[in-house]
């Protein structure tokens, strides 16, 4: 089944359905203007499924309530979310402003002035003065005769919802972050126990061969080699500290809270069911909030590049005015002497040294760009998803894979310290046996954040639903005025 930019066109087209064959590259051919996107399947390549998409909570499946609060936390006191409620709240005040063009304007002014005449008098020069007030209203109203006003306000109001989408996709975001930074410092800590097991075995052998040495029947070149591995065990458990600090430091970011390094964590990861797969490529582009946003910027861009062809047209305008100009304050504000003026005129541009046109165009080629620019974000969306169901596919097998060699490398351990003590092989086999174990231990951590974090990537690419109200069920905007 083919998809395209093209299920966006009668949007657009209605926008633009009176001036199409007069806006370059729009001549009734849709494939001019409309990118097209590559050919979608009614499944997903990576595990051959198709279905409805679940907008549950996906956080439950993690079945850590430490998780889901810190992810309330995180959409209650993250910054960049109150950044992008303020920008729906002026979105939302940009669409009274276009209402408001419909309107009449009035302008009103006052002045008070003073005037000085010179004459004389018995050969004397004199001079008198007199006082001068005005008063002035000025108003002025446009018929909308082509709705070009009306596409303004239609194109505000796209700009609401592209900007409302935008914020339910920081919202995924933060929440998305928040919980894999979760799952990053439990990792950290994870593998920071597993450098305080290492230094602990590294401990064993130092012991152990400084026995033997002073029994005679080990080396000084064993003493030194068990020294060194222990040497180099204080070393890793340094650095796995400050990797988990800085860890949790950056989920204290997240959360609004200063980073203190204060917050806690169980080092438990959590061990995932095989995934399934959710949705289509197709209901995809009907879920994510960032193709909502594309699909909503390319219809205020095709209402601005009518808007600016329409600008092109004839103008209706009817304007009025009251003025006097008196000497006295009183005779200023008398009816009588008030002098009213109505005037309606027909504006049509005849030269504006190209003006009208060059905006014509680059509206239009705004227009385009949205809509490239939507094709771009739909690819972008598939790949993530597609990504997301290959990679949970090899974590899975490579968990698996780490569990085995895990087994393998403790009873491997467990015989070369027993074959170390009889004397049957040196303390060298001994600490590879050691470090095999230790790197399979720190190596299924890994195994297992991978595949946790993938996880919620899978459910961002999926634009899947948050499990806590956000704020994005209550920005509001302004609620409009009755004088407007």
């Amino acid at each position: 089944m083919t998809r395209s930019i093209l299920l966006l066109a009668p949007a657009i087209l209605a926008a633009c359905a009176t001036s199409q064959a007069n806006l370059p590259g729009i001549d009734g051919n849709r494939e001019e203007i409309f990118a097209i996107a590559p050919d979608a399947p009614v499944d997903w390549a990576a595990s051959g499924v198709a279905g409805q998409a679940n907008t549950g909570d996906w956080l439950s499946q993690f079945s850590d309530p430490v998780m889901e609060s810190l992810v309330r936390e995180a959409l209650a006191n993250s910054p960049t979310l109150e950044s992008r409620a303020a920008l729906v709240r002026a979105a939302a005040a940009s669409i009274r402003t276009a209402r408001s063009q419909r309107s009449v304007s009035i302008d009103s002014s006052i002045s008070a002035g003073v005037t000085s005449n010179s004459f004389e008098v018995g050969g004397d020069l004199d001079r008198a003065t007199d006082g001068i007030y005005g008063l002035g209203l000025d108003a002025s109203w446009e018929a909308d005769l082509w709705n070009r006003l009306g596409r303004g306000i239609a194109a505000a109001e796209a700009d609401l919802a592209a900007t409302e989408a935008d914020f339910a996709a920081a919202e995924l975001s933060v929440a998305a972050q928040t919980a894999i930074a979760w799952i990053n410092l439990n990792a950290a800590l994870a593998q920071e126990r597993v450098a305080v097991l290492t230094y602990e075995a590294r401990d064993r052998v130092r012991i152990l061969t400084e026995r033997r040495f002073q029994r005679g029947v080990a080396q000084a070149l064993d003493v030194r080699t068990a020294r060194s591995a222990l040497a180099g065990a204080e070393a890793s458990i340094a650095q796995r500290r400050q990797q988990s600090g800085e860890a949790a430091r950056r989920l204290e970011i997240l959360l609004g809270r200063y980073p203190a390094t204060e917050i806690e964590a169980t080092a438990e990861l959590p061990v995932l069911e095989t995934l399934v797969v959710e949705g289509n490529p197709m209901l995809l582009l009907s879920r994510r909030p960032d193709v909502a946003s594309a699909e909503a910027s390319i219809i205020a861009a095709g209402l601005r590049a009518e808007q600016a062809r329409l600008a092109m047209l004839p103008a209706l305008r009817l304007t009025g005015s009251i003025s006097t100009s008196e000497s006295e304050f009183a005779d200023m504000v008398d009816p009588e002497r008030i002098a009213a003026r109505l005037v309606t005129s027909l504006i049509q541009p005849l030269f504006t040294g190209g003006r009208l046109d060059a905006q014509r165009d680059a509206a239009v080629a705004q227009a385009e760009s949205a809509i490239a620019s939507y094709a771009g974000i739909a690819l972008t969306a598939w790949g993530e998803v597609e990504d997301a169901i290959a990679a949970d596919t090899y974590l899975a097998l490579q968990e698996d894979a780490q569990l085995r060699a895990l087994e393998e490398a403790r009873l491997a351990e467990e015989l070369a310290e027993r074959q170390y003590t009889s004397g049957t092989i040196t303390v060298f086999n001994l600490i590879d046996a050691q470090t095999r174990r230790l790197t399979s231990e720190s190596q299924l951590v890994s195994a297992r954040a991978s595949r946790a974090s993938n996880r919620i990537s899978y459910h961002l690419a999926l634009g899947g639903g948050l499990p806590v109200q956000t704020a994005s069920t209550t920005v509001q905007a302004p609620q409009e005025s009755a004088a407007e």
